[in-house]
């Protein structure tokens, strides 16, 4: 996807693992055991996700997904993210003067003890540091892309708590994350923008059944 009109954009990183927790990986496991983290960016207006990237959450994969966003999009952007600092830099660098960019830092209240522990904690105060250009404070949230790392997980069961669903191979955790974004923004309607996130932003101009991204996947070429 090309030539989005995002105006605006929320990043996060959405934690999973593959195989076994990362405490628990040795020497002797095989490429991909471990903490994964899903990288994701969402119009806050259209709910589209125009890119994702799973791998580590280290320098090399949080710059590899801030390098594709540019190409993503047609105008100048905003966009908001936690207080990752990996993120500062691929920004300032991917973007130069082309995008406003602040990071919201939330402070959550202590999680209690007992029957309630597992409800989400509340947010009792929030910092915004402006970090490029001239970002618009009330417009900086990451609640958007908060919502959508829900939704993953409601929608993916390898990414469901306290379970064995976990992925057991990494190109398989990987490929079910492209699965779940092909439909969430081509097939699935959204429930307060009354179509799809691809149609709200002008990709698409009906509603996908499941047989297209099919469709598509299989005539694309095969990468050797």
């Amino acid at each position: 996807m090309v030539n989005l009109p995002c105006a605006r954009l929320e990043l996060d990183e959405l934690w999973a693992f593959v195989g076994k927790k990362q405490r628990n990986v040795s020497r002797g496991d095989i490429t991909g055991v471990g903490d994964t983290w899903t990288y994701v960016a969402i119009d806050s207006d259209s709910k589209l996700v125009p890119t994702w990237m799973t791998g580590k959450r280290d320098a090399d994969t949080t710059k590899a997904f801030i390098d594709d966003l540019p190409s993503r999009l047609a105008n100048h952007v905003q966009i908001s993210t936690d207080g990752l600092r990996l993120y500062v830099s691929p920004i300032i660098e991917a973007f130069g003067n082309e995008a406003d960019y602040a990071q919201i830092v939330k402070g959550y209240e202590a999680e209690p003890m007992g029957p309630g522990r597992y409800s989400p904690p509340k947010v009792t105060s929030t910092i915004k540091t402006p970090i490029l250009g001239r970002p618009v404070e009330e417009l900086v949230s990451t609640s958007f892309v908060e919502c959508q790392n829900r939704t993953i997980r409601m929608s993916n069961r390898r990414f469901t708590r306290l379970t064995n669903a976990h992925s057991k191979k990494y190109e398989n955790h990987v490929a079910s994350i492209a699965l779940h974004f092909a439909h969430y923004n081509l097939v699935r309607r959204h429930s307060t923008i009354r179509c799809t996130p691809a149609m709200a932003a002008g990709v698409t101009k009906t509603m996908w059944s499941m047989d297209e991204p099919l469709d598509a996947s299989l005539a694309s070429p095969v990468a050797s």
